[in-house]
């Protein structure tokens, strides 16, 4: 059975466009990091569904060593170009391709949601070593802000059953777990740079608008356009500000 979700396996498309447009993290992590994951020199870390390596480089700013982990080639390919010399696996959370017991800590960034699974879990809780912790991370978009909202009401339309943080069932695998309970953390963010990166190219690095027949992506592409072009707080800038709320989520092996 293949272990990546079929709605995931439009990243192997949309790999560039993902490391272009996805923004990066909040330096506050790093403090996080360390206080309450205990990530520094002589831990081991595992970078769990690592992607294109965004969140890995600031795994391997703590100075522990960082074990990234990505089934899909095209992402893992990118990853080895953005963190080079980091160790990158192929490797899925259902089977981590490592020792029971060999990492102080695992992190999913932008990611826990694929393999929200009891059996993805019990896999994470083998890896760790006795103490072991499990960090959570997602960039989320700030739909407070109005085109911001109006983006996702967008995209909305073609999410289907495509697993997504927002709707909370990630959660569910933790009732009754071998860890301990889930403590939030949240943080401000901001994504700046040119509206080509910072909205298009993100938006159209989602796996279900990835994953569309190329008529029904050029669509949606057409209305990111109309949108940026039209809003007042987009049109016509060299650099647009993209807002979001980083939450973190840490939990220890119990």
């Amino acid at each position: 059975m293949d272990p990546v979700h079929p709605s995931a396996r439009g990243f192997s498309s949309a790999a560039g466009a993902y490391a272009r447009g996805r923004p990066d993290y909040p330096e506050a992590l790093l403090g996080w990091l360390g206080q309450d994951l205990r990530l520094g020199p002589g831990a081991t870390c595992v970078d769990l569904g690592a992607g294109t390596g965004k969140f890995t480089r600031l795994l391997a700013r703590t100075g522990a060593e960082v074990v990234a982990v990505e089934p899909i080639a095209a992402m893992r390919a990118q990853l080895e170009l953005a963190a080079p010399g980091i160790r990158a696996l192929e490797g899925a959370a259902q089977a981590i391709p490592l020792a029971s017991g060999s990492a102080q800590a695992v992190v999913c960034a932008q990611a826990f949601h694929w393999f929200a699974t009891p059996e993805a879990l019990a896999e994470i809780h083998r890896v760790l070593a006795p103490g072991g912790q499990l960090g959570l991370v997602w960039n989320v978009r700030d739909e407070s802000v109005d085109w911001v909202a109006a983006l996702t009401a967008i995209m909305a339309p073609f999410e289907g059953g495509t697993p997504r943080y927002h709707t909370g069932q990630w959660r569910l695998p933790f009732a009754g777990g071998p860890f301990t309970e889930l403590e939030e953390t949240c943080f401000p963010y901001q994504h700046a740079g040119p509206a080509r990166e910072v909205i298009l190219d993100r938006t159209l690095s989602v796996s279900f608008i990835a994953s569309l027949p190329d008529g029904a992506r050029g669509e949606v592409e057409a209305r990111i356009r109309a949108l940026i072009d039209g809003h007042p707080d987009l049109r016509g800038r060299e650099t647009v500000v993209f807002p979001y709320r980083t939450h973190a989520y840490r939990c220890g092996k119990a």
